[in-house]
């Protein structure tokens, strides 16, 4: 992983001390999750290795499988060329996200993989 301070340096946080954080599964490239980070939490999960975000709605720091067990180990950590958003790789341990309530419209987890849409990424001009 890139040195903690280069890193946290380099990182664009948002008027409220943020970043989008993008889990990808390092074996399979699916993405896992989109959480949100603070300076701390990004801090701790260089320090650690294991994935930590912040929570908007608890406002509170969170580690990934603490009441679970459904862990993100972190390999490696990178930023977009602006900064603004950070990708964390990872292998998982367990599912990243609980099922759906009912009530939300949601439809059951399968067991399966949801399908992977890749696409190009094209340089802003």
């Amino acid at each position: 992983m890139p040195a903690p301070d280069a890193l946290l340096a380099a990182v664009a946080f948002d008027a409220n001390g943020l970043v989008p954080v993008i889990a990808q599964e390092a074996r399979t490239g699916m993405i896992r999750m989109v959480a949100w980070a603070n300076r701390e939490a990004l801090a701790e999960t260089l320090a650690t290795g294991a994935a930590c975000f912040w929570s908007r709605s608890r406002l509170a720091a969170w580690r990934k499988g603490e009441t679970s067990g459904n862990t993100l180990a972190v390999r490696e950590v990178r930023i977009d060329c602006d900064g603004d958003v950070v990708l964390y790789v990872v292998e998982a341990e367990g599912p990243s996200q609980a099922p759906p309530p009912a009530s939300s419209g949601g439809s059951a987890p399968t067991g399966r993989s949801p399908p992977m849409i890749i696409r190009p990424i094209r340089r802003r001009s």
